[in-house]
């Protein structure tokens, strides 16, 4: 009996990671470069309850049965699909259309440097003419860091990422692309880091000035799951519930012995 109230409890467990993906999502679904998460379940490893020596066996290990340990979450992933454009008619936006990540420079508070990936192109200019992203990372050209002239009159950034100031050419955005993207990991909310195994590849993704790319969150999607997901659990409390009055029955009822 005590085995389906552990396999209730995994599966409310299950359904709570589920609903704070979900949430993560929702809470994301307005945020500019945003890749929604989706997660999968499984079941624990079967395992078996074994006769062990057992003489009518001919003192052989025999199978009597097989138990499920409930459910967990298998994997938790990122889905890259394309969001959509959204036009802001700013001269530093950007948004990539087709597979690719710009690329910045990330300084911690310790002073340390690493190289990061992203989709969001809300790019600006700092005082010095330093192109940043909205977090205030440095986008990566071609040729590093990227300065532009404060005092530029037209600025125009080609479709293969060409930065130009008044006709003058200053540098080309960094644009990465992987071969998988199973070796990416998701470092904040927009940000992308490559971990051991990853490989760059050529991107032939497209510039697109003036405009970013939106969340690609289905909010009505992502409440629908949110509702299936709220029943699951609901329905696991209320196996609890019943074991909890079967327990209570066999306890106060079953074991009473009348005088």
């Amino acid at each position: 009996m005590l085995r389906g109230l552990y396999t209730a409890w995994t599966g409310m467990v299950n359904e709570q990671k589920r609903m704070d993906v979900l949430s993560n999502n929702m809470a994301n679904a307005t945020t500019v470069g945003f890749k929604l998460d989706k997660s999968t379940s499984q079941a624990f490893d079967q395992v078996l309850d074994l006769k062990i020596r057992d003489g009518s066996q001919a003192y052989h290990n025999q199978a009597i049965g097989h138990l499920s340990l409930g459910v967990k979450i298998g994997e938790t992933f990122t889905d890259h699909a394309q969001g959509s454009i959204r036009g802001t008619g700013g001269d530093f936006d950007c948004a990539l259309s087709g597979k690719g990540f710009f690329t910045v420079k990330c300084v911690t508070a310790s002073g340390e440097t690493h190289t990061r990936y992203t989709r969001d192109g809300r790019f600006m200019l700092t005082k010095e003419g330093l192109l940043v992203d909205a977090d205030g990372n440095a986008v990566q050209g071609k040729s590093g860091d990227i300065y532009v002239p404060t005092d530029a009159k037209k600025i125009q950034i080609s479709e293969q990422g060409v930065i130009s100031a008044d006709d003058e050419v200053i540098d080309t955005l960094q644009i990465t692309d992987f071969e998988d993207y199973d070796y990416l990991k998701k470092f904040g909310n927009t940000l992308f880091e490559p971990v051991d195994g990853a490989t760059q590849i050529e991107s032939k993704a497209q510039v697109i000035q003036g405009y970013t790319e939106q969340s690609n969150v289905n909010v009505v999607k992502e409440m629908v799951d949110m509702i299936t997901v709220t029943r699951a659990y609901e329905a696991n409390q209320k196996v609890i519930r019943s074991y909890d009055t079967m327990l209570q029955s066999a306890a106060n009822s079953v074991g009473q012995v009348n005088g």
